[in-house]
């Protein structure tokens, strides 16, 4: 196992003006599982590629187990690397594509033939082992490719973006199988995706980018609870977070906000906006789950003090495990999240608990969040 360390990676294309990665710093120990999560275009490829040698930096180093390979050769890095693109060879069967990269390096044969059971046993691919890609399903061949660099026992294994390609019922069975070989194999591995639910259920730290730029760094549960900006707030989490223009009112020992709906009016709490943010506007992040249904039948009109606002149901989405409700807060579309045996009809009058405690504000113009 390796632990890997970027310290201040930058990539530049032709001038200056063309800058893809923008000063990367990032630590990674041993044994955990990175994930580089972002929009397209946002730098993460480039810096997975950057990592296994295949685009040089333009500034900055990259440091694999303490030792500094920014100019080595990708052969010479001691990384394995899966792509998106399966890339098997369609004239080998299973056994001589995973076996390829040793017999390459003159790995003895007796050798050879342990790490492909190893490997077999470990994806479950053991039946396929003498059939050739076209015989395969697009599942399959992901094992096969993750099973070609699973055979190395390399320092550090990247993948980039290896379930695109697959249905959504494939991308949560391999998304498993990836979880199980990396708590069997406790090695070092960077991850990059776009998808939001792979980086909060894969990650035991997630960087998430934008524009070359790491906006946040932990772990899910920190950058899903605690976000440090309105782009990290709205990338991670689906639904996502709902954000509602409030202005803030109140005093220097009391701050709040207040929310308004077709049923009437609510004064929320702010405890953890500064006073001094009093008569300006701000946005409120609250999640659909931290949003909770009460009473219902409300008269309309009537305002309340606390976390309670009036709200009439406008849309009813039910996903199975859970239903989603949407309404209108200060004219903007929200979204509850509840179980599908508490959810009202749509034109249902109830008031909408949220957890004051629990929600975030956002300077609107900057998008930073406010303390």
């Amino acid at each position: 196992m390796a632990g890997l360390e970027l310290r201040g990676v930058r990539k530049t294309y032709g001038s200056a003006s063309l800058e893809t990665l923008k000063g990367i710093d990032l630590k990674v120990e041993e044994g955990q599982f990175l994930i580089l999560v972002g929009p397209s275009g946002c730098g993460k490829s480039t810096l997975m590629n950057a990592i296994a040698g295949l685009e040089s930096i333009t500034a900055g180093s990259i440091l694999i187990d303490g030792q500094d390979v920014t100019d080595v050769e990708p052969k010479d890095r001691d990384i394995a690397m899966v792509f998106q693109s399966y890339a098997l060879y369609p004239t080998m069967t299973v056994r001589e594509n995973i076996s390829f990269g040793l017999r390459i390096r003159k790995t003895p044969v007796e050798r050879i033939d342990e790490e492909v059971a190893r490997v077999a046993a470990l994806l479950q691919i053991e039946p396929l082992l003498e059939r050739k890609p076209a015989q395969l399903s697009g599942g399959q061949q992901q094992r096969v490719a993750m099973g070609r660099a699973l055979a190395r026992r390399p320092r550090l294994y990247l993948f980039d973006e290896p379930l695109s390609n697959l249905d959504a019922k494939l991308r949560v069975e391999m998304r498993t199988e990836i979880k199980l070989m990396h708590q069997r194999l406790k090695t070092t591995t960077v991850y990059v995706t776009h998808d939001q639910v792979e980086a909060m259920t894969l990650g035991d730290c997630v960087a998430v980018m934008k524009d070359g730029e790491v906006q946040q760094f932990g772990t899910p549960e920190t950058i899903y609870k605690n976000p440090r900006n309105l782009f990290v707030a709205s990338f991670i989490g689906s639904p996502p977070m709902n954000f509602v223009p409030v202005s803030v009112a109140g005093n220097a020992q009391r701050v709040s906000v207040r929310l308004n709906s077709d049923e009437g009016t609510a004064v929320i709490d702010a405890p953890g906006l500064d006073p001094a943010l009093i008569g300006r506007t701000v946005l409120l992040g609250i999640r659909p789950e931290q949003i909770a249904l009460n009473a219902h039948g409300e008269r309309s009109g009537q305002e309340h003090d606390g976390a309670g606002v009036p709200t009439r149901v406008l849309v009813v989405e039910p996903t199975g495990p859970d239903t989603l409700l949407y309404a209108e807060w200060n004219g903007i579309k929200v979204c509850c999240r509840v179980a599908p045996d508490q959810a009202p009809a749509a034109g249902t009058a109830s008031i909408w608990t949220i957890d004051a405690r629990r929600a975030v504000y956002f300077d609107p113009e900057s998008g930073e969040r406010l303390a």
